[in-house]
């Protein structure tokens, strides 16, 4: 009985995750960026999905920059360019849409009309980098920042020029682009367009690991020299500190001008896993069996993450009020909650203040209400998807 009961529950999950990613949208490749050197890591085209927009959303547009890690040393991006972060030849044709691109108004209320758009990760640098020089040896093309202006020319002769509305979200690695390139982006549009952009998952914290080394700056230092993305970081950043720590949005976000809303877990399990207590600072694993589910974690354990909530809790704040900058900072264990439909807004989706996610984001889109929340500390959130992974999953950086 209780196997059969197991079955059922996979079922209906099952179904319910075929419904809501229905809509697969065809891959476009900016076939015309190659002349340009806009090219990914393997010198292939540039690519993105779009879906377009009908009704009240026509002129309205989100672009969603996919996120991805990055690479950090020629060994690793030789590595890269043979996957789909590092090629479009590796990309699938069709992408499942959901969550924050889904398509239907009971999953997506406030965008599901809009003009969406996908734009594929294959640079390695958050879209920032741009070398000329290209080793015969290894073939690597550090052109990320050369991409993100490729894709958005095509996007702006497709219409994007004439949107009334237009978002610049993005997660993890695409969540730190969406911040560093806000300003930009809305630079790239007419003076009357309504722009605002969305970082989730991407406040990257420049903390150090649980063995008192600085390994996440130590990491971004390497992919901002490997790239050459210094002349494509934010220069209100760049007149004032060093390149690397201007790949921090803690030392970036404060001058953006436009529009920002932050949406990130206090405990996220990536800077957990990558940048709290990285392999490299846990050689014996003592952290592993806490990093893949935080039921795990020793009391001793979830002090160090509590520290980490603290810290990470007083670099968003040290941003300073603003009228126009929206805030979700949850207590969840987890990464990314844009893109999976059931942290994004469904029947049991995490919330604060009695707000899901997609209610807070829209609120504050539509200028209706500012969202601006910070959770208590864990375990205090029961609506938390809190996530759980397995020793397969994806390694640390």
């Amino acid at each position: 009985m209780f196997k059969l009961k197991q079955w059922l529950i996979y079922l209906v999950c099952s179904l319910v995750i075929m419904n809501t990613e229905g809509l697969f949208v065809n891959i476009t490749f900016v076939r015309n960026a190659v002349a340009k050197g806009a090219v990914c890591l393997d010198g292939s085209p540039p690519a993105y999905h779009l879906d377009r927009g009908s009704g009240t959303g026509i002129n309205s547009w989100l672009i969603q920059l996919e996120g991805g890690g990055w690479c950090n040393n020629v060994t690793n991006c030789v590595s890269r360019m043979h996957t789909r972060l590092g090629s479009s030849k590796k990309m699938v044709e069709n992408l499942a849409f959901s969550a924050i691109l889904s398509n239907k108004k009971q999953y997506n209320p406030d965008f599901y009309n809009w003009n969406r758009v996908k734009v594929r990760y294959c640079d390695g640098a958050s879209f920032t980098g741009d070398v000329e020089a290209v080793n015969p040896a290894t073939n690597l093309h550090f052109r990320g920042a050369r991409v993100w202006l490729a894709v958005m020319q095509e996007l702006l002769a497709k219409g994007m020029i004439n949107a009334e509305n237009a978002v610049l979200s993005g997660c993890s690695a695409g969540g730190l682009a969406s911040l560093m390139h806000c300003d930009s982006f809305r630079a790239l549009l007419p003076m009357g367009t309504k722009v605002k952009c969305l970082s989730d998952a991407g406040f990257f914290l420049n903390t150090r690991d649980v063995s008192g080394v600085q390994y996440i700056k130590t990491y971004f230092e390497d992919v901002v020299t490997l790239h050459g993305s210094a002349k494509n970081l934010p220069r209100s950043c760049t007149s004032r500190l060093t390149p690397a720590m201007c790949f921090f949005p803690q030392y970036v976000a404060r001058q953006i001008r436009t529009p920002l809303f932050i949406l990130n877990a206090a405990y996220d399990s990536w800077q957990i896993k990558n940048i709290l207590a990285p392999r490299a600072a846990d050689p014996y694993g003592k952290w592993q069996s806490c990093q893949l589910d935080i039921k795990n974690c020793h009391p001793s354990q979830i002090k160090v993450m509590q520290d980490f909530r603290l810290e990470f809790l007083s670099a968003v704040i040290g941003l300073g009020r603003s009228s126009s900058r929206g805030m979700f900072i949850d207590s969840c264990y987890t990464h990314c909650q844009t893109e999976t439909q059931t942290s994004w807004f469904w029947q049991d989706s995490p919330i604060l203040n009695r707000t899901t996610i997609a209610k807070a984001v829209g609120d504050w889109v539509y200028d209706r209400t500012l969202f601006q929340k910070i959770d208590c500390p864990y375990p205090c959130n029961p609506t938390c998807h809190h996530r759980v992974f397995t020793p397969l999953d994806a390694p640390p950086i």
